[in-house]
């Protein structure tokens, strides 16, 4: 995988935490930078070692399947693609909260967790591939640091036009990923 994949991964994986740090964001009536920097830290250290659990896990089976292996990471790739589309088309229950609904850390902490299951999910597809997971999880990480950073500092703005269109165009470059991956396997 070259580094334009993994970049282009590294945003997808990065769009459900903005869209859910727009939404954190739009409850805030001065969003202040440190907050929204200790926020974008947050999601993006979960979100880092999300890949590297899933990878773990992928590498465990990885000898087992190595025939296949390019159909697995297809199946979860397109599969979470799919998801995160359909996703996008729902209505946020967070989206109703008052703005002045204060969020303990726990539920952001959760949130965060939330939002890296997909992450996990890729690691799994990584283990299959030859990826650096290290970079791999670097550049998740910082993708999702910046965007949650600037999603939560411009959530009042953005809130209404940007949150769930940033997760559907991640849904898309996954299937378009996990389509790429599928083709150079079978056509090498």
């Amino acid at each position: 995988m070259n580094i334009i994949t993994l970049s282009v991964l590294s945003l997808a994986m990065s769009t459900d935490a903005f869209a859910a740090s727009i939404t954190k964001g739009s409850t805030l009536k001065n969003p202040r930078i440190l907050s929204a920097i200790k926020l974008g830290l947050l999601f993006g250290c979960i979100e880092a070692i999300a890949p590297i659990i899933g990878w773990l896990i992928g590498s465990a089976g990885a000898d087992y399947v190595e025939a296949f292996d390019h159909w697995i990471a297809f199946v979860l790739l397109v599969g979470l693609g799919v998801h995160m589309l359909l996703e996008s088309r729902k209505k946020d229950d967070e989206e109703e909260l008052a703005p002045n609904t204060k969020r303990s850390f726990i539920a952001t902490l959760l949130t965060a967790v939330g939002t890296s299951i997909d992450a996990m999910t890729v690691g799994i597809s990584l283990a299959f591939m030859k990826v650096n997971i290290y970079l791999a999880a670097a550049m998740i990480g910082l993708a999702t640091t910046t965007m949650v950073t600037i999603g939560s500092l411009l959530g009042n703005v953005m809130s209404g036009w940007v949150g769930k269109k940033a997760e559907a165009i991640g849904g898309i470059a996954l299937i378009l990923i996990g389509c790429g991956i599928l083709y150079s396997h079978t056509h090498a």
